[in-house]
């Protein structure tokens, strides 16, 4: 990997495989995380690459397939913690090196670590008076507003399913009351139905509407991202 790029780009190779035995105490799903983690080559390239979480390659390859990340854009990143995401961020705007006039939020209920480039605010973002605190912080309406929110898994298919698209909808909403016109949406949301709805507001609102699945999400995750731009603005 080389870091002269717009951001990076992981291309992990495969290394031996570590198989972790189950200790006392610890559950199987416990067990079984850990294992895929050691063997994730996302995990060993985010920890090579110095990004703070693996979604961080999640994010530069949709903005590799779809380039919304422009230089001296006004971003906010919703369920920012613990980073990654807002590390591409800033680098892709330019915010991190000061080199445009492009500014980053981070906002999670979670307290985060100062990262260069970033804003970062502790608070709901769903709170009353939370878009107006945000926008002060950003300097005006946004440029782009992302989300990889998600919440804590029960493991009970359909509970998980209704909670992540909950996150999904309410990021939407905060969204249509931020951005600027012309700006960008991206959002995780789970397949298996109810995302169509979600689907049929973006379009009325955004120019176009994207889906997509980028390498770095997990094969066995239902997880995809949407992606919309060219918002149409509050008419």
């Amino acid at each position: 990997m080389t870091r002269n790029r717009r951001h990076a780009k992981a291309r992990p190779g495969r290394g031996t495989h570590v198989r972790v035995k189950t200790a006392k105490g610890r559950k199987l799903s416990s067990t079984l995380w850990l294992q895929r983690q050691l063997n994730d080559p996302y995990v060993e390239a985010a920890s090579r690459e110095g990004y703070r979480s693996r979604a961080a390659y999640k994010l530069a390859e949709l903005d590799e397939r779809f380039k919304f990340l422009k230089k001296g854009a006004k971003v906010i990143d919703l369920g920012a913690a613990p980073g990654g995401w807002t590390q591409v961020i800033a680098t892709a705007t330019g915010s991190k090196n000061r080199s445009a006039s492009g500014r980053v939020v981070a906002v999670d209920i979670q307290p985060m670590d100062p990262l260069e480039g970033a804003e970062i605010l502790t608070l709901d973002f769903l709170e009353n008076g939370a878009p107006d605190a945000i926008m002060e912080c950003l300097g005006g309406p946004a440029d782009a507003v992302l989300s990889d929110m998600a919440p804590a898994m029960t493991g009970h298919a359909n509970t998980d399913h209704l909670r992540i698209m909950a996150m999904a909808e309410a990021a939407f909403e905060f969204a249509k009351e931020i951005l600027a016109p012309g700006g960008v949406f991206v959002a995780k949301v789970l397949q298996g139905g109810t995302e169509q709805n979600l689907l049929a507001e973006m379009k009325i609102c955004f120019a176009t509407v994207r889906h997509a699945k980028p390498p770095a999400s997990r094969s066995d995750s239902s997880e995809i991202y949407v992606v919309a731009t060219g918002f149409r603005g509050n008419e």
